[in-house]
């Protein structure tokens, strides 16, 4: 069996943060493999995970070996931008879209992925969630508010959509990681594609990558 090392790949981590000593480096089969992102919504004409397992000879074929799912959780639905929504707008992070399948056939997804020899990552949403994430009833505190104690989006965005998150909340914080493990433990995933990473404070990064890596 291969052996899977957990990896968090992004780009922007290594070009927006260089005074952070990421010494660990990323796992050896991430370096020279492709990646091909994928929007399940739009990649069928179902938008669901069971059609997408169809297309999986095609991409192996292709020589794709990391395959990169656009965000797979639930969409927000206050504040939601047109009909669908931006799949940056994250109403669960312990869920999937029920638009796209089960968690049982992502999982399974995942495992037909990894028995043709590729590797799975996912789009992880740390920075910001919907306005009407559950986060915002159990834990207001987690958020950044202004001076009248009201949610706000991303400073210097028009992400009208979605509301930043407070990284000062060791709660928070402990709170990500451990959503991280869920798809680590539970889909049995290889990795993430971090989004807006920039936004978020470094020092977090460095807990999560040491925290993951614990585990694989």
């Amino acid at each position: 069996m291969i052996l899977r090392r957990f990896v968090l790949l992004s780009c922007l981590i290594l070009a927006s943060l260089p005074n952070l000593a990421f010494s660990q480096g990323h796992a050896d089969w991430s370096y020279h493999l492709n990646i091909y992102e994928v929007n399940t919504r739009q990649y069928t004409a179902s938008g669901t995970f069971s059609e997408f397992a169809t297309h999986l000879d095609r991409l192996q074929d292709m020589g794709v070996g990391i395959i990169w799912f656009m965000p797979v959780h639930p969409i927000g639905v206050q504040n939601r931008l047109g009909s669908l929504g931006s799949p940056y707008s994250v109403r669960d992070y312990l869920a999937v879209n029920p638009e796209f399948g089960t968690l049982d056939e992502f999982k399974a997804l995942v495992d037909t992925i990894h028995a043709k020899g590729m590797y799975v990552i996912i789009d992880w949403v740390g920075n910001h969630t919907s306005w009407d994430n559950p986060l915002t009833v159990t834990h207001p505190e987690w958020y950044v508010t202004d001076g009248s104690g009201n949610f706000v989006p991303p400073p210097g965005t028009n992400w009208s959509d979605v509301i930043q998150l407070d990284h000062s909340q060791q709660g928070l914080r402990d709170y990500m990681i451990q959503a991280m493990l869920f798809w680590i433990n539970e889909a049995g995933i290889d990795g993430f594609r971090c989004d807006a990473v920039s936004f978020m404070p470094g020092d977090f990064w460095s807990e999560a990558i040491t925290a993951l890596k614990a585990v694989k």
